[in-house]
């Protein structure tokens, strides 16, 4: 209906600027020819901007619209990420603290770990220096029995050299001689 109307505008204007012509002039004014050309060029826009303009307009509606909801949506994801730094800061300082209290346990845990340990050490090298200890005393105790017996015998030999004279000695070597060959002669018989 629209393009029924242009296009009837568009027939009537030559059709008038004619009609002026015809009315008494000799030669048409460039005047109307003119306003006929702009008439004409107008109606060619106006049908092309009628046509054209509304889905034009449309796609930029909706573009604009879903920038709108995208920047919405962008900025409430910006928030609830603000509000999470914001709560993750707020409660930092009870972090450090529960890392402090952890730390302050486990340095405690470690000192009575420590403690311990040493205690452990301390008794077993005591254990080992008692076992140490004895294993010399005994020793010494050995030594001193060993040197005892070496004095004994010493001084027995002394006192025995003083009171067996040499020919008391050689009956004393012939009576152990003679008490190894009766001994020997025994054994022989048991055979």
């Amino acid at each position: 209906m629209k393009r029924l109307v242009v296009l009837l505008a568009l027939m009537w204007v030559p059709a008038l600027v004619f009609a002026s012509h015809e009315g008494g002039q000799s030669a048409p004014s460039l005047t109307g020819w003119k306003w006929a050309n702009f008439a004409l060029l107008a109606g060619g826009l106006g049908y092309l901007i009628a046509k054209k303009a509304p889905a034009f307009f449309q796609d930029r509606t909706a573009q604009i619209q879903k920038s709108i909801a995208d920047a919405v949506k962008f900025k409430a994801d910006a928030d609830a990420r603000a509000a999470s730094i914001e709560k993750k800061v707020a409660q930092l300082g009870v972090e450090i603290e529960a890392l402090r209290a952890g730390a302050r346990k486990e340095s405690e845990a470690e000192y009575e770990r420590l403690r311990e340990e040493t205690a452990r050490q301390f008794a077993k090298i005591q254990a080992q220096a008692e076992r140490e200890i004895a294993s010399a005393a005994k020793a010494a105790r050995m030594e001193l029995k060993t040197q005892a017996a070496e004095l004994a015998i010493g001084l027995a030999e002394k006192q025995l050299r003083g009171r067996i004279t040499a020919e008391a000695g050689r009956g004393l070597v012939a009576g152990f001689v003679k008490d190894l060959e009766n001994q020997a002669g025994a054994g022989r018989g048991v055979n």
